[in-house]
């Protein structure tokens, strides 16, 4: 992946993501790992004092060090220097009429999951980015895994033959004990149901759910499910069961909590199907367990010979040197610029340059929002919408 020229490289806004935050600082860094962004522009807190400090911070120009995002869109959009597109980094309550500020503004936008707390908000963007001919990424960073990627190609290329069967869960035990009482600042918007929209389902369910959606290539029909908050007090669910009916005939199961001591961010997935089975853990994310019917099991390897062409897309280093969370952020980011880059040049993006988009951030605040309604349906059966 070499570097562009410093006229190629996107000019970067974010909002959110200040001192004290944790996903802007991944952000950052995985929009310059590639050198394809320079961040030039920041409305980086809701306090101004915090704005002022952390754009001084980053080495941003004291006029683009903005304690209003609403004036940051205009303002940017008004300089013929002005940001190209933004990140959006923010607790998710916020996210929709941040996104709806940029859009108008004629402003590209990347933007944390979920999308919204809400699909009719969700909807809104979608219909906005469309009118506007805006791109709108969703960073669901799982996707652009390597072997992600490779179990992506081989699923689409029917190596697995008919897909019967997934498991997947996202296990964490960060909110075993009650750490929104005492103060935590990350467990505190997440467990607020005012500021995240709901809870685990939210916050990793989303992932495991857009993992296997972006593995297995069919539709969600149905969810079957039960929200369940462990710990006394807790305001919103910090443990999720789902059972899955996919509606090209496959069946699964989703398990998520951040309420299991033992783990620490134990997102995993299998997919089985007529001619095989396949395993990644984004513990151990270089490697794919891939099992023919009837055969030994291997373990293919990010960057070796046995990694097929999507999975060498995006990798950056020899095998044997571990790629992981960040570069999975990284990667994201390149295919984002790759469409970014393209439409700055009246041009179609590269086929191959795949990221979730508004499209998929509606499906995923509907996947919440069905299982939702599952679980105070005392788990029935509830239908997707499409």
């Amino acid at each position: 992946m070499s570097s562009p020229s410093a006229n190629h490289r996107i000019r970067l806004g974010m909002v959110g993501g200040g001192e004290g935050a944790f996903i802007g600082a991944v952000h950052r860094i995985a929009a310059r790992l590639d050198d394809r962004y320079e961040l030039v522009a920041g409305a980086l807190s809701s306090t101004p004092d915090a704005a002022r400090r952390s754009g001084q911070a980053l080495g941003l120009a004291p006029e683009r060090i903005y304690d209003d995002y609403a004036r940051m869109a205009r303002e940017e959009a008004a300089r013929p220097d002005g940001i190209e597109a933004v990140s959006i980094v923010t607790p998710n309550h916020l996210h929709a009429p941040m996104a709806r500020a940029f859009l108008e503004a004629g402003i590209h936008v990347i933007c944390d999951k979920p999308v919204t707390t809400t699909s009719a908000d969700a909807r809104m963007l979608r219909d906005l980015a469309r009118q506007r001919g805006l791109v709108f990424a969703v960073t669901h960073n799982y996707s652009a895994y390597a072997m992600v990627r490779h179990a992506r190609q081989m699923v689409g290329e029917g190596e697995l033959g008919e897909i019967r069967v997934l498991q997947v869960q996202y296990a964490q035990d960060w909110l075993t004990l009650p750490i929104e009482q005492e103060g935590q600042k990350q467990a505190a918007w997440r467990t607020d149901p005012a500021r995240s929209g709901g809870g685990t389902i939210g916050d990793i369910g989303t992932h495991a759910w857009q993992l296997a959606d972006t593995i297995l290539g069919q539709p969600l029909a149905e969810v079957a499910a039960e929200l369940s908050a462990c710990v006394p007090g807790r305001a919103v669910d910090d443990n999720v069961q789902v059972l899955l009916r996919y509606r090209g005939g496959a069946r699964g199961m989703l398990w998520a909590s951040q309420v299991a001591p033992g783990h620490g961010n134990d997102l995993r997935i299998g997919v089985y199907g007529s001619k095989g089975g396949i395993q990644w853990r984004q513990e151990a994310p270089d490697e794919l367990w891939w099992t023919p019917v009837g055969e030994p099991t291997r373990i293919l390897k990010r960057g070796t010979p046995h990694a097929n062409a999507a999975a060498a897309r995006l990798s950056r280093i020899p095998g044997g040197h571990p790629e992981g969370y960040l570069e999975g952020f990284a990667s994201l980011y390149i295919e984002i610029a790759a469409h970014l880059l393209a439409a700055r040049e009246g041009r179609s993006a590269p086929p191959d340059a795949w990221f979730p988009t508004i499209d998929d951030g509606l499906r995923a605040v509907e996947f919440i929002e069905a299982v939702q309604a599952s679980s105070r349906a005392g788990g029935s059966w509830t239908a997707l919408p499409g």
